[in-house]
């Protein structure tokens, strides 16, 4: 296990009051980093923040829209006010494939039928809301001198596979942003990093009426895949890394090749 101190570390998770993000900010306490657990306003935030403050972690609510230049802006401000800096972004809010067709896993629809409505309403959360948070604290880190940007996605069969507009396009999109982040920001001594479960997983993202129905055809990981990554991309240990795609299925594997 990964035994990284994040002591005096704060870090940032957008889309945490459940599934892949919650489970991210969950570890990077118990590593003892300060977190926001960044996410729309309501009682899922709310219980999700006092469940773990409960357990005695320094974990923070912020309500964030992450489709609202308005909304970004206000969490900005509150990380200048209540920290004075960010050392660490988890870029991690997105919606998936039910809600545009419910039995995605099952019986795919074709793109043709997905609505524009639909189609512009997760790429406006899983693109744009990448691009939106991270162009808003960018300049946070570059006046510190320093920061890290780790960006979820997922794995490039996703974006292959039959039925999947608009999700694998998102996400298809997400890396290719990733890529030219982290070659604007290497001047600024800013990394940025991809990071993917490595296959599908037990979230809100796919209908609990369903994952029973597809247990047969999919082995499904559980969130907390994301723990050990997570915690060494926000360590002193992965300084200097940049323009990565870390699978957390092979994260042992990939922890050696990068040794080489």
């Amino acid at each position: 296990m990964n035994t990284a101190n994040l002591k005096g570390i704060h870090v940032l998770v957008t889309g945490a009051s459940s599934g892949l993000g919650y489970s991210m900010a969950k570890a990077l306490l118990k590593a003892g980093a300060t977190v926001a657990l960044a996410s729309r306003p309501g009682s899922r935030l709310d219980e999700s923040v006092s469940r773990l403050q409960n357990e005695g972690f320094d974990a923070a609510g912020l309500p964030l829209d992450v489709r609202s230049e308005q909304s970004v802006n206000e969490a900005v401000q509150w990380v200048k006010s209540n920290w004075g800096k960010l050392d660490v972004l988890v870029n991690n809010a997105g919606i998936g494939m039910r809600t545009v067709n419910p039995r995605f896993l099952v019986e795919p629809q074709p793109f043709f039928k997905v609505t524009p409505e639909g189609f512009r309403d997760l790429i406006d959360t899983n693109l744009t809301g990448y691009f939106l948070v991270a162009r808003g604290f960018t300049p946070l880190m570059i006046e510190q001198g320093k920061g890290r940007i780790i960006n979820i996605s997922m794995n490039h069969e996703t974006m292959r596979r039959k039925g999947f507009v608009p999700y694998g396009p998102s996400r298809a999109a997400t890396e290719s942003l990733s890529h030219i982040m982290a070659e604007d920001l290497k001047e600024y001594g800013i990394s940025v990093n991809m990071l993917l479960p490595g296959g599908a997983t037990v979230t809100g993202m796919i209908p609990e009426e369903i994952q029973a129905e597809i247990q047969s055809q999919f082995q499904l990981l559980k969130p907390d895949i994301m723990a050990e990554p997570i915690v060494f991309l926000a360590s002193p240990d992965a300084e200097g890394i940049t323009g990565e795609r870390v699978n957390a299925v092979d994260f042992k594997g990939w922890q050696e090749s990068i040794k080489k």
